[in-house]
């Protein structure tokens, strides 16, 4: 252990990997990597999703209750099980803008507007339901996709973009999607090192 400046111990920096040692996994072991090519839009857009959804449940990997609640740093509620949370509201959110589905929030309501945030306490009952949930957002947002046939297609739903609640394509929403996934798997680095040390791509 060593110490920082307010004198409260702080992990060593390690890492798994054995061949890069600035990695999180040796490439091999690495479930993002796959041989198979993206050739066309599509492909690209939902590869990226998918490395961004499985680089944050790696973050989490091997994590208890308490560590997975763990906040950032006052007055930031961030932990890592808030971002699974609000990260299964914004699968959902895709869907309700894109499809029209009536799916209401999960965590958030009108009173508690970060209930994502809040509500991710060190419970074992309240991890296994976060990842539940999430699982199942993605499961049902990669279904819905994989049904719409043209990325040009409109939100049949309404829009929140924007103060004006602009339209866009499904092709938008992905990238956005993406975007959302890769600034939070930015901020699980941050959270994950400070738990226990360990840092990667």
């Amino acid at each position: 252990m060593t110490t920082s400046d307010a004198s409260e111990p702080v992990p060593a920096r390690w890492t798994k990997s054995t061949v890069y040692l600035d990695m999180w996994v040796d490439p091999d072991d690495d479930p993002r990597e796959t041989a198979a090519a993206a050739v066309d839009e599509r492909g690209v857009l939902l590869d990226y999703l998918r490395h961004y959804r499985l680089t944050l449940e790696m973050k989490c990997a091997g994590l208890d209750a308490e560590q997975l609640s763990r906040r950032s740093v006052p007055p930031s509620t961030m932990s890592l099980l808030g971002l699974v949370r609000h990260l299964a509201e914004g699968e959902r959110h895709l869907r309700r803008v894109m499809a029209g589905e009536d799916a209401p929030k999960l965590y958030c309501t009108d009173e508690d507007r970060d209930g994502d945030w809040n509500g991710a306490t060190a419970d074992p009952d309240v991890v296994a339901d976060a990842f539940r949930q999430w699982r199942a957002e993605v499961e049902l947002t990669d279904r819905f996709v994989a049904g719409v046939a043209d990325l040009g297609t409109w939100n049949a739903g309404v829009s929140d973009l924007g103060p004006d609640g602009a339209n866009l394509q499904l092709r938008d929403m992905l990238v956005a999607q993406i975007v959302e996934y890769a600034r939070h798997c930015g901020h699980a680095d941050l959270l994950r090192e400070r738990i226990d040390g360990r840092v990667g791509q």
